[in-house]
């Protein structure tokens, strides 16, 4: 991050530091996050589900969450997918 600009090591982790903090506590409050050229950052609520251990065969139920989700823009899709 600090290769890019005219920024220390140090600050460039206050920087990450401080917008991971912030992003977290968006997407805890339902909220989503959008960084423009790069992407999106929301919540999906998922439903629980009935599932099969498959070492032991128990049945088991996961139960319902939020989790966190990322979508990249079309922009940084293509770029990764052509640098392969």
């Amino acid at each position: 991050m600090e290769a890019g600009g005219n920024i220390s090591k140090a600050a460039a982790g206050r920087l990450l530091e401080g917008f991971l903090k912030s992003t977290t506590k968006a997407l805890a409050r339902g909220e989503q996050i959008s960084l423009i050229g790069f992407g999106r950052f929301y919540t999906v609520d998922r439903q629980g589900r009935a599932c099969s251990n498959p070492q032991t065969g128990k049945k088991m139920v996961i139960p319902a969450q939020t989790v966190a989700r990322f979508k990249p823009e079309k922009k940084l899709a293509e770029a990764v997918k052509n640098n392969r």
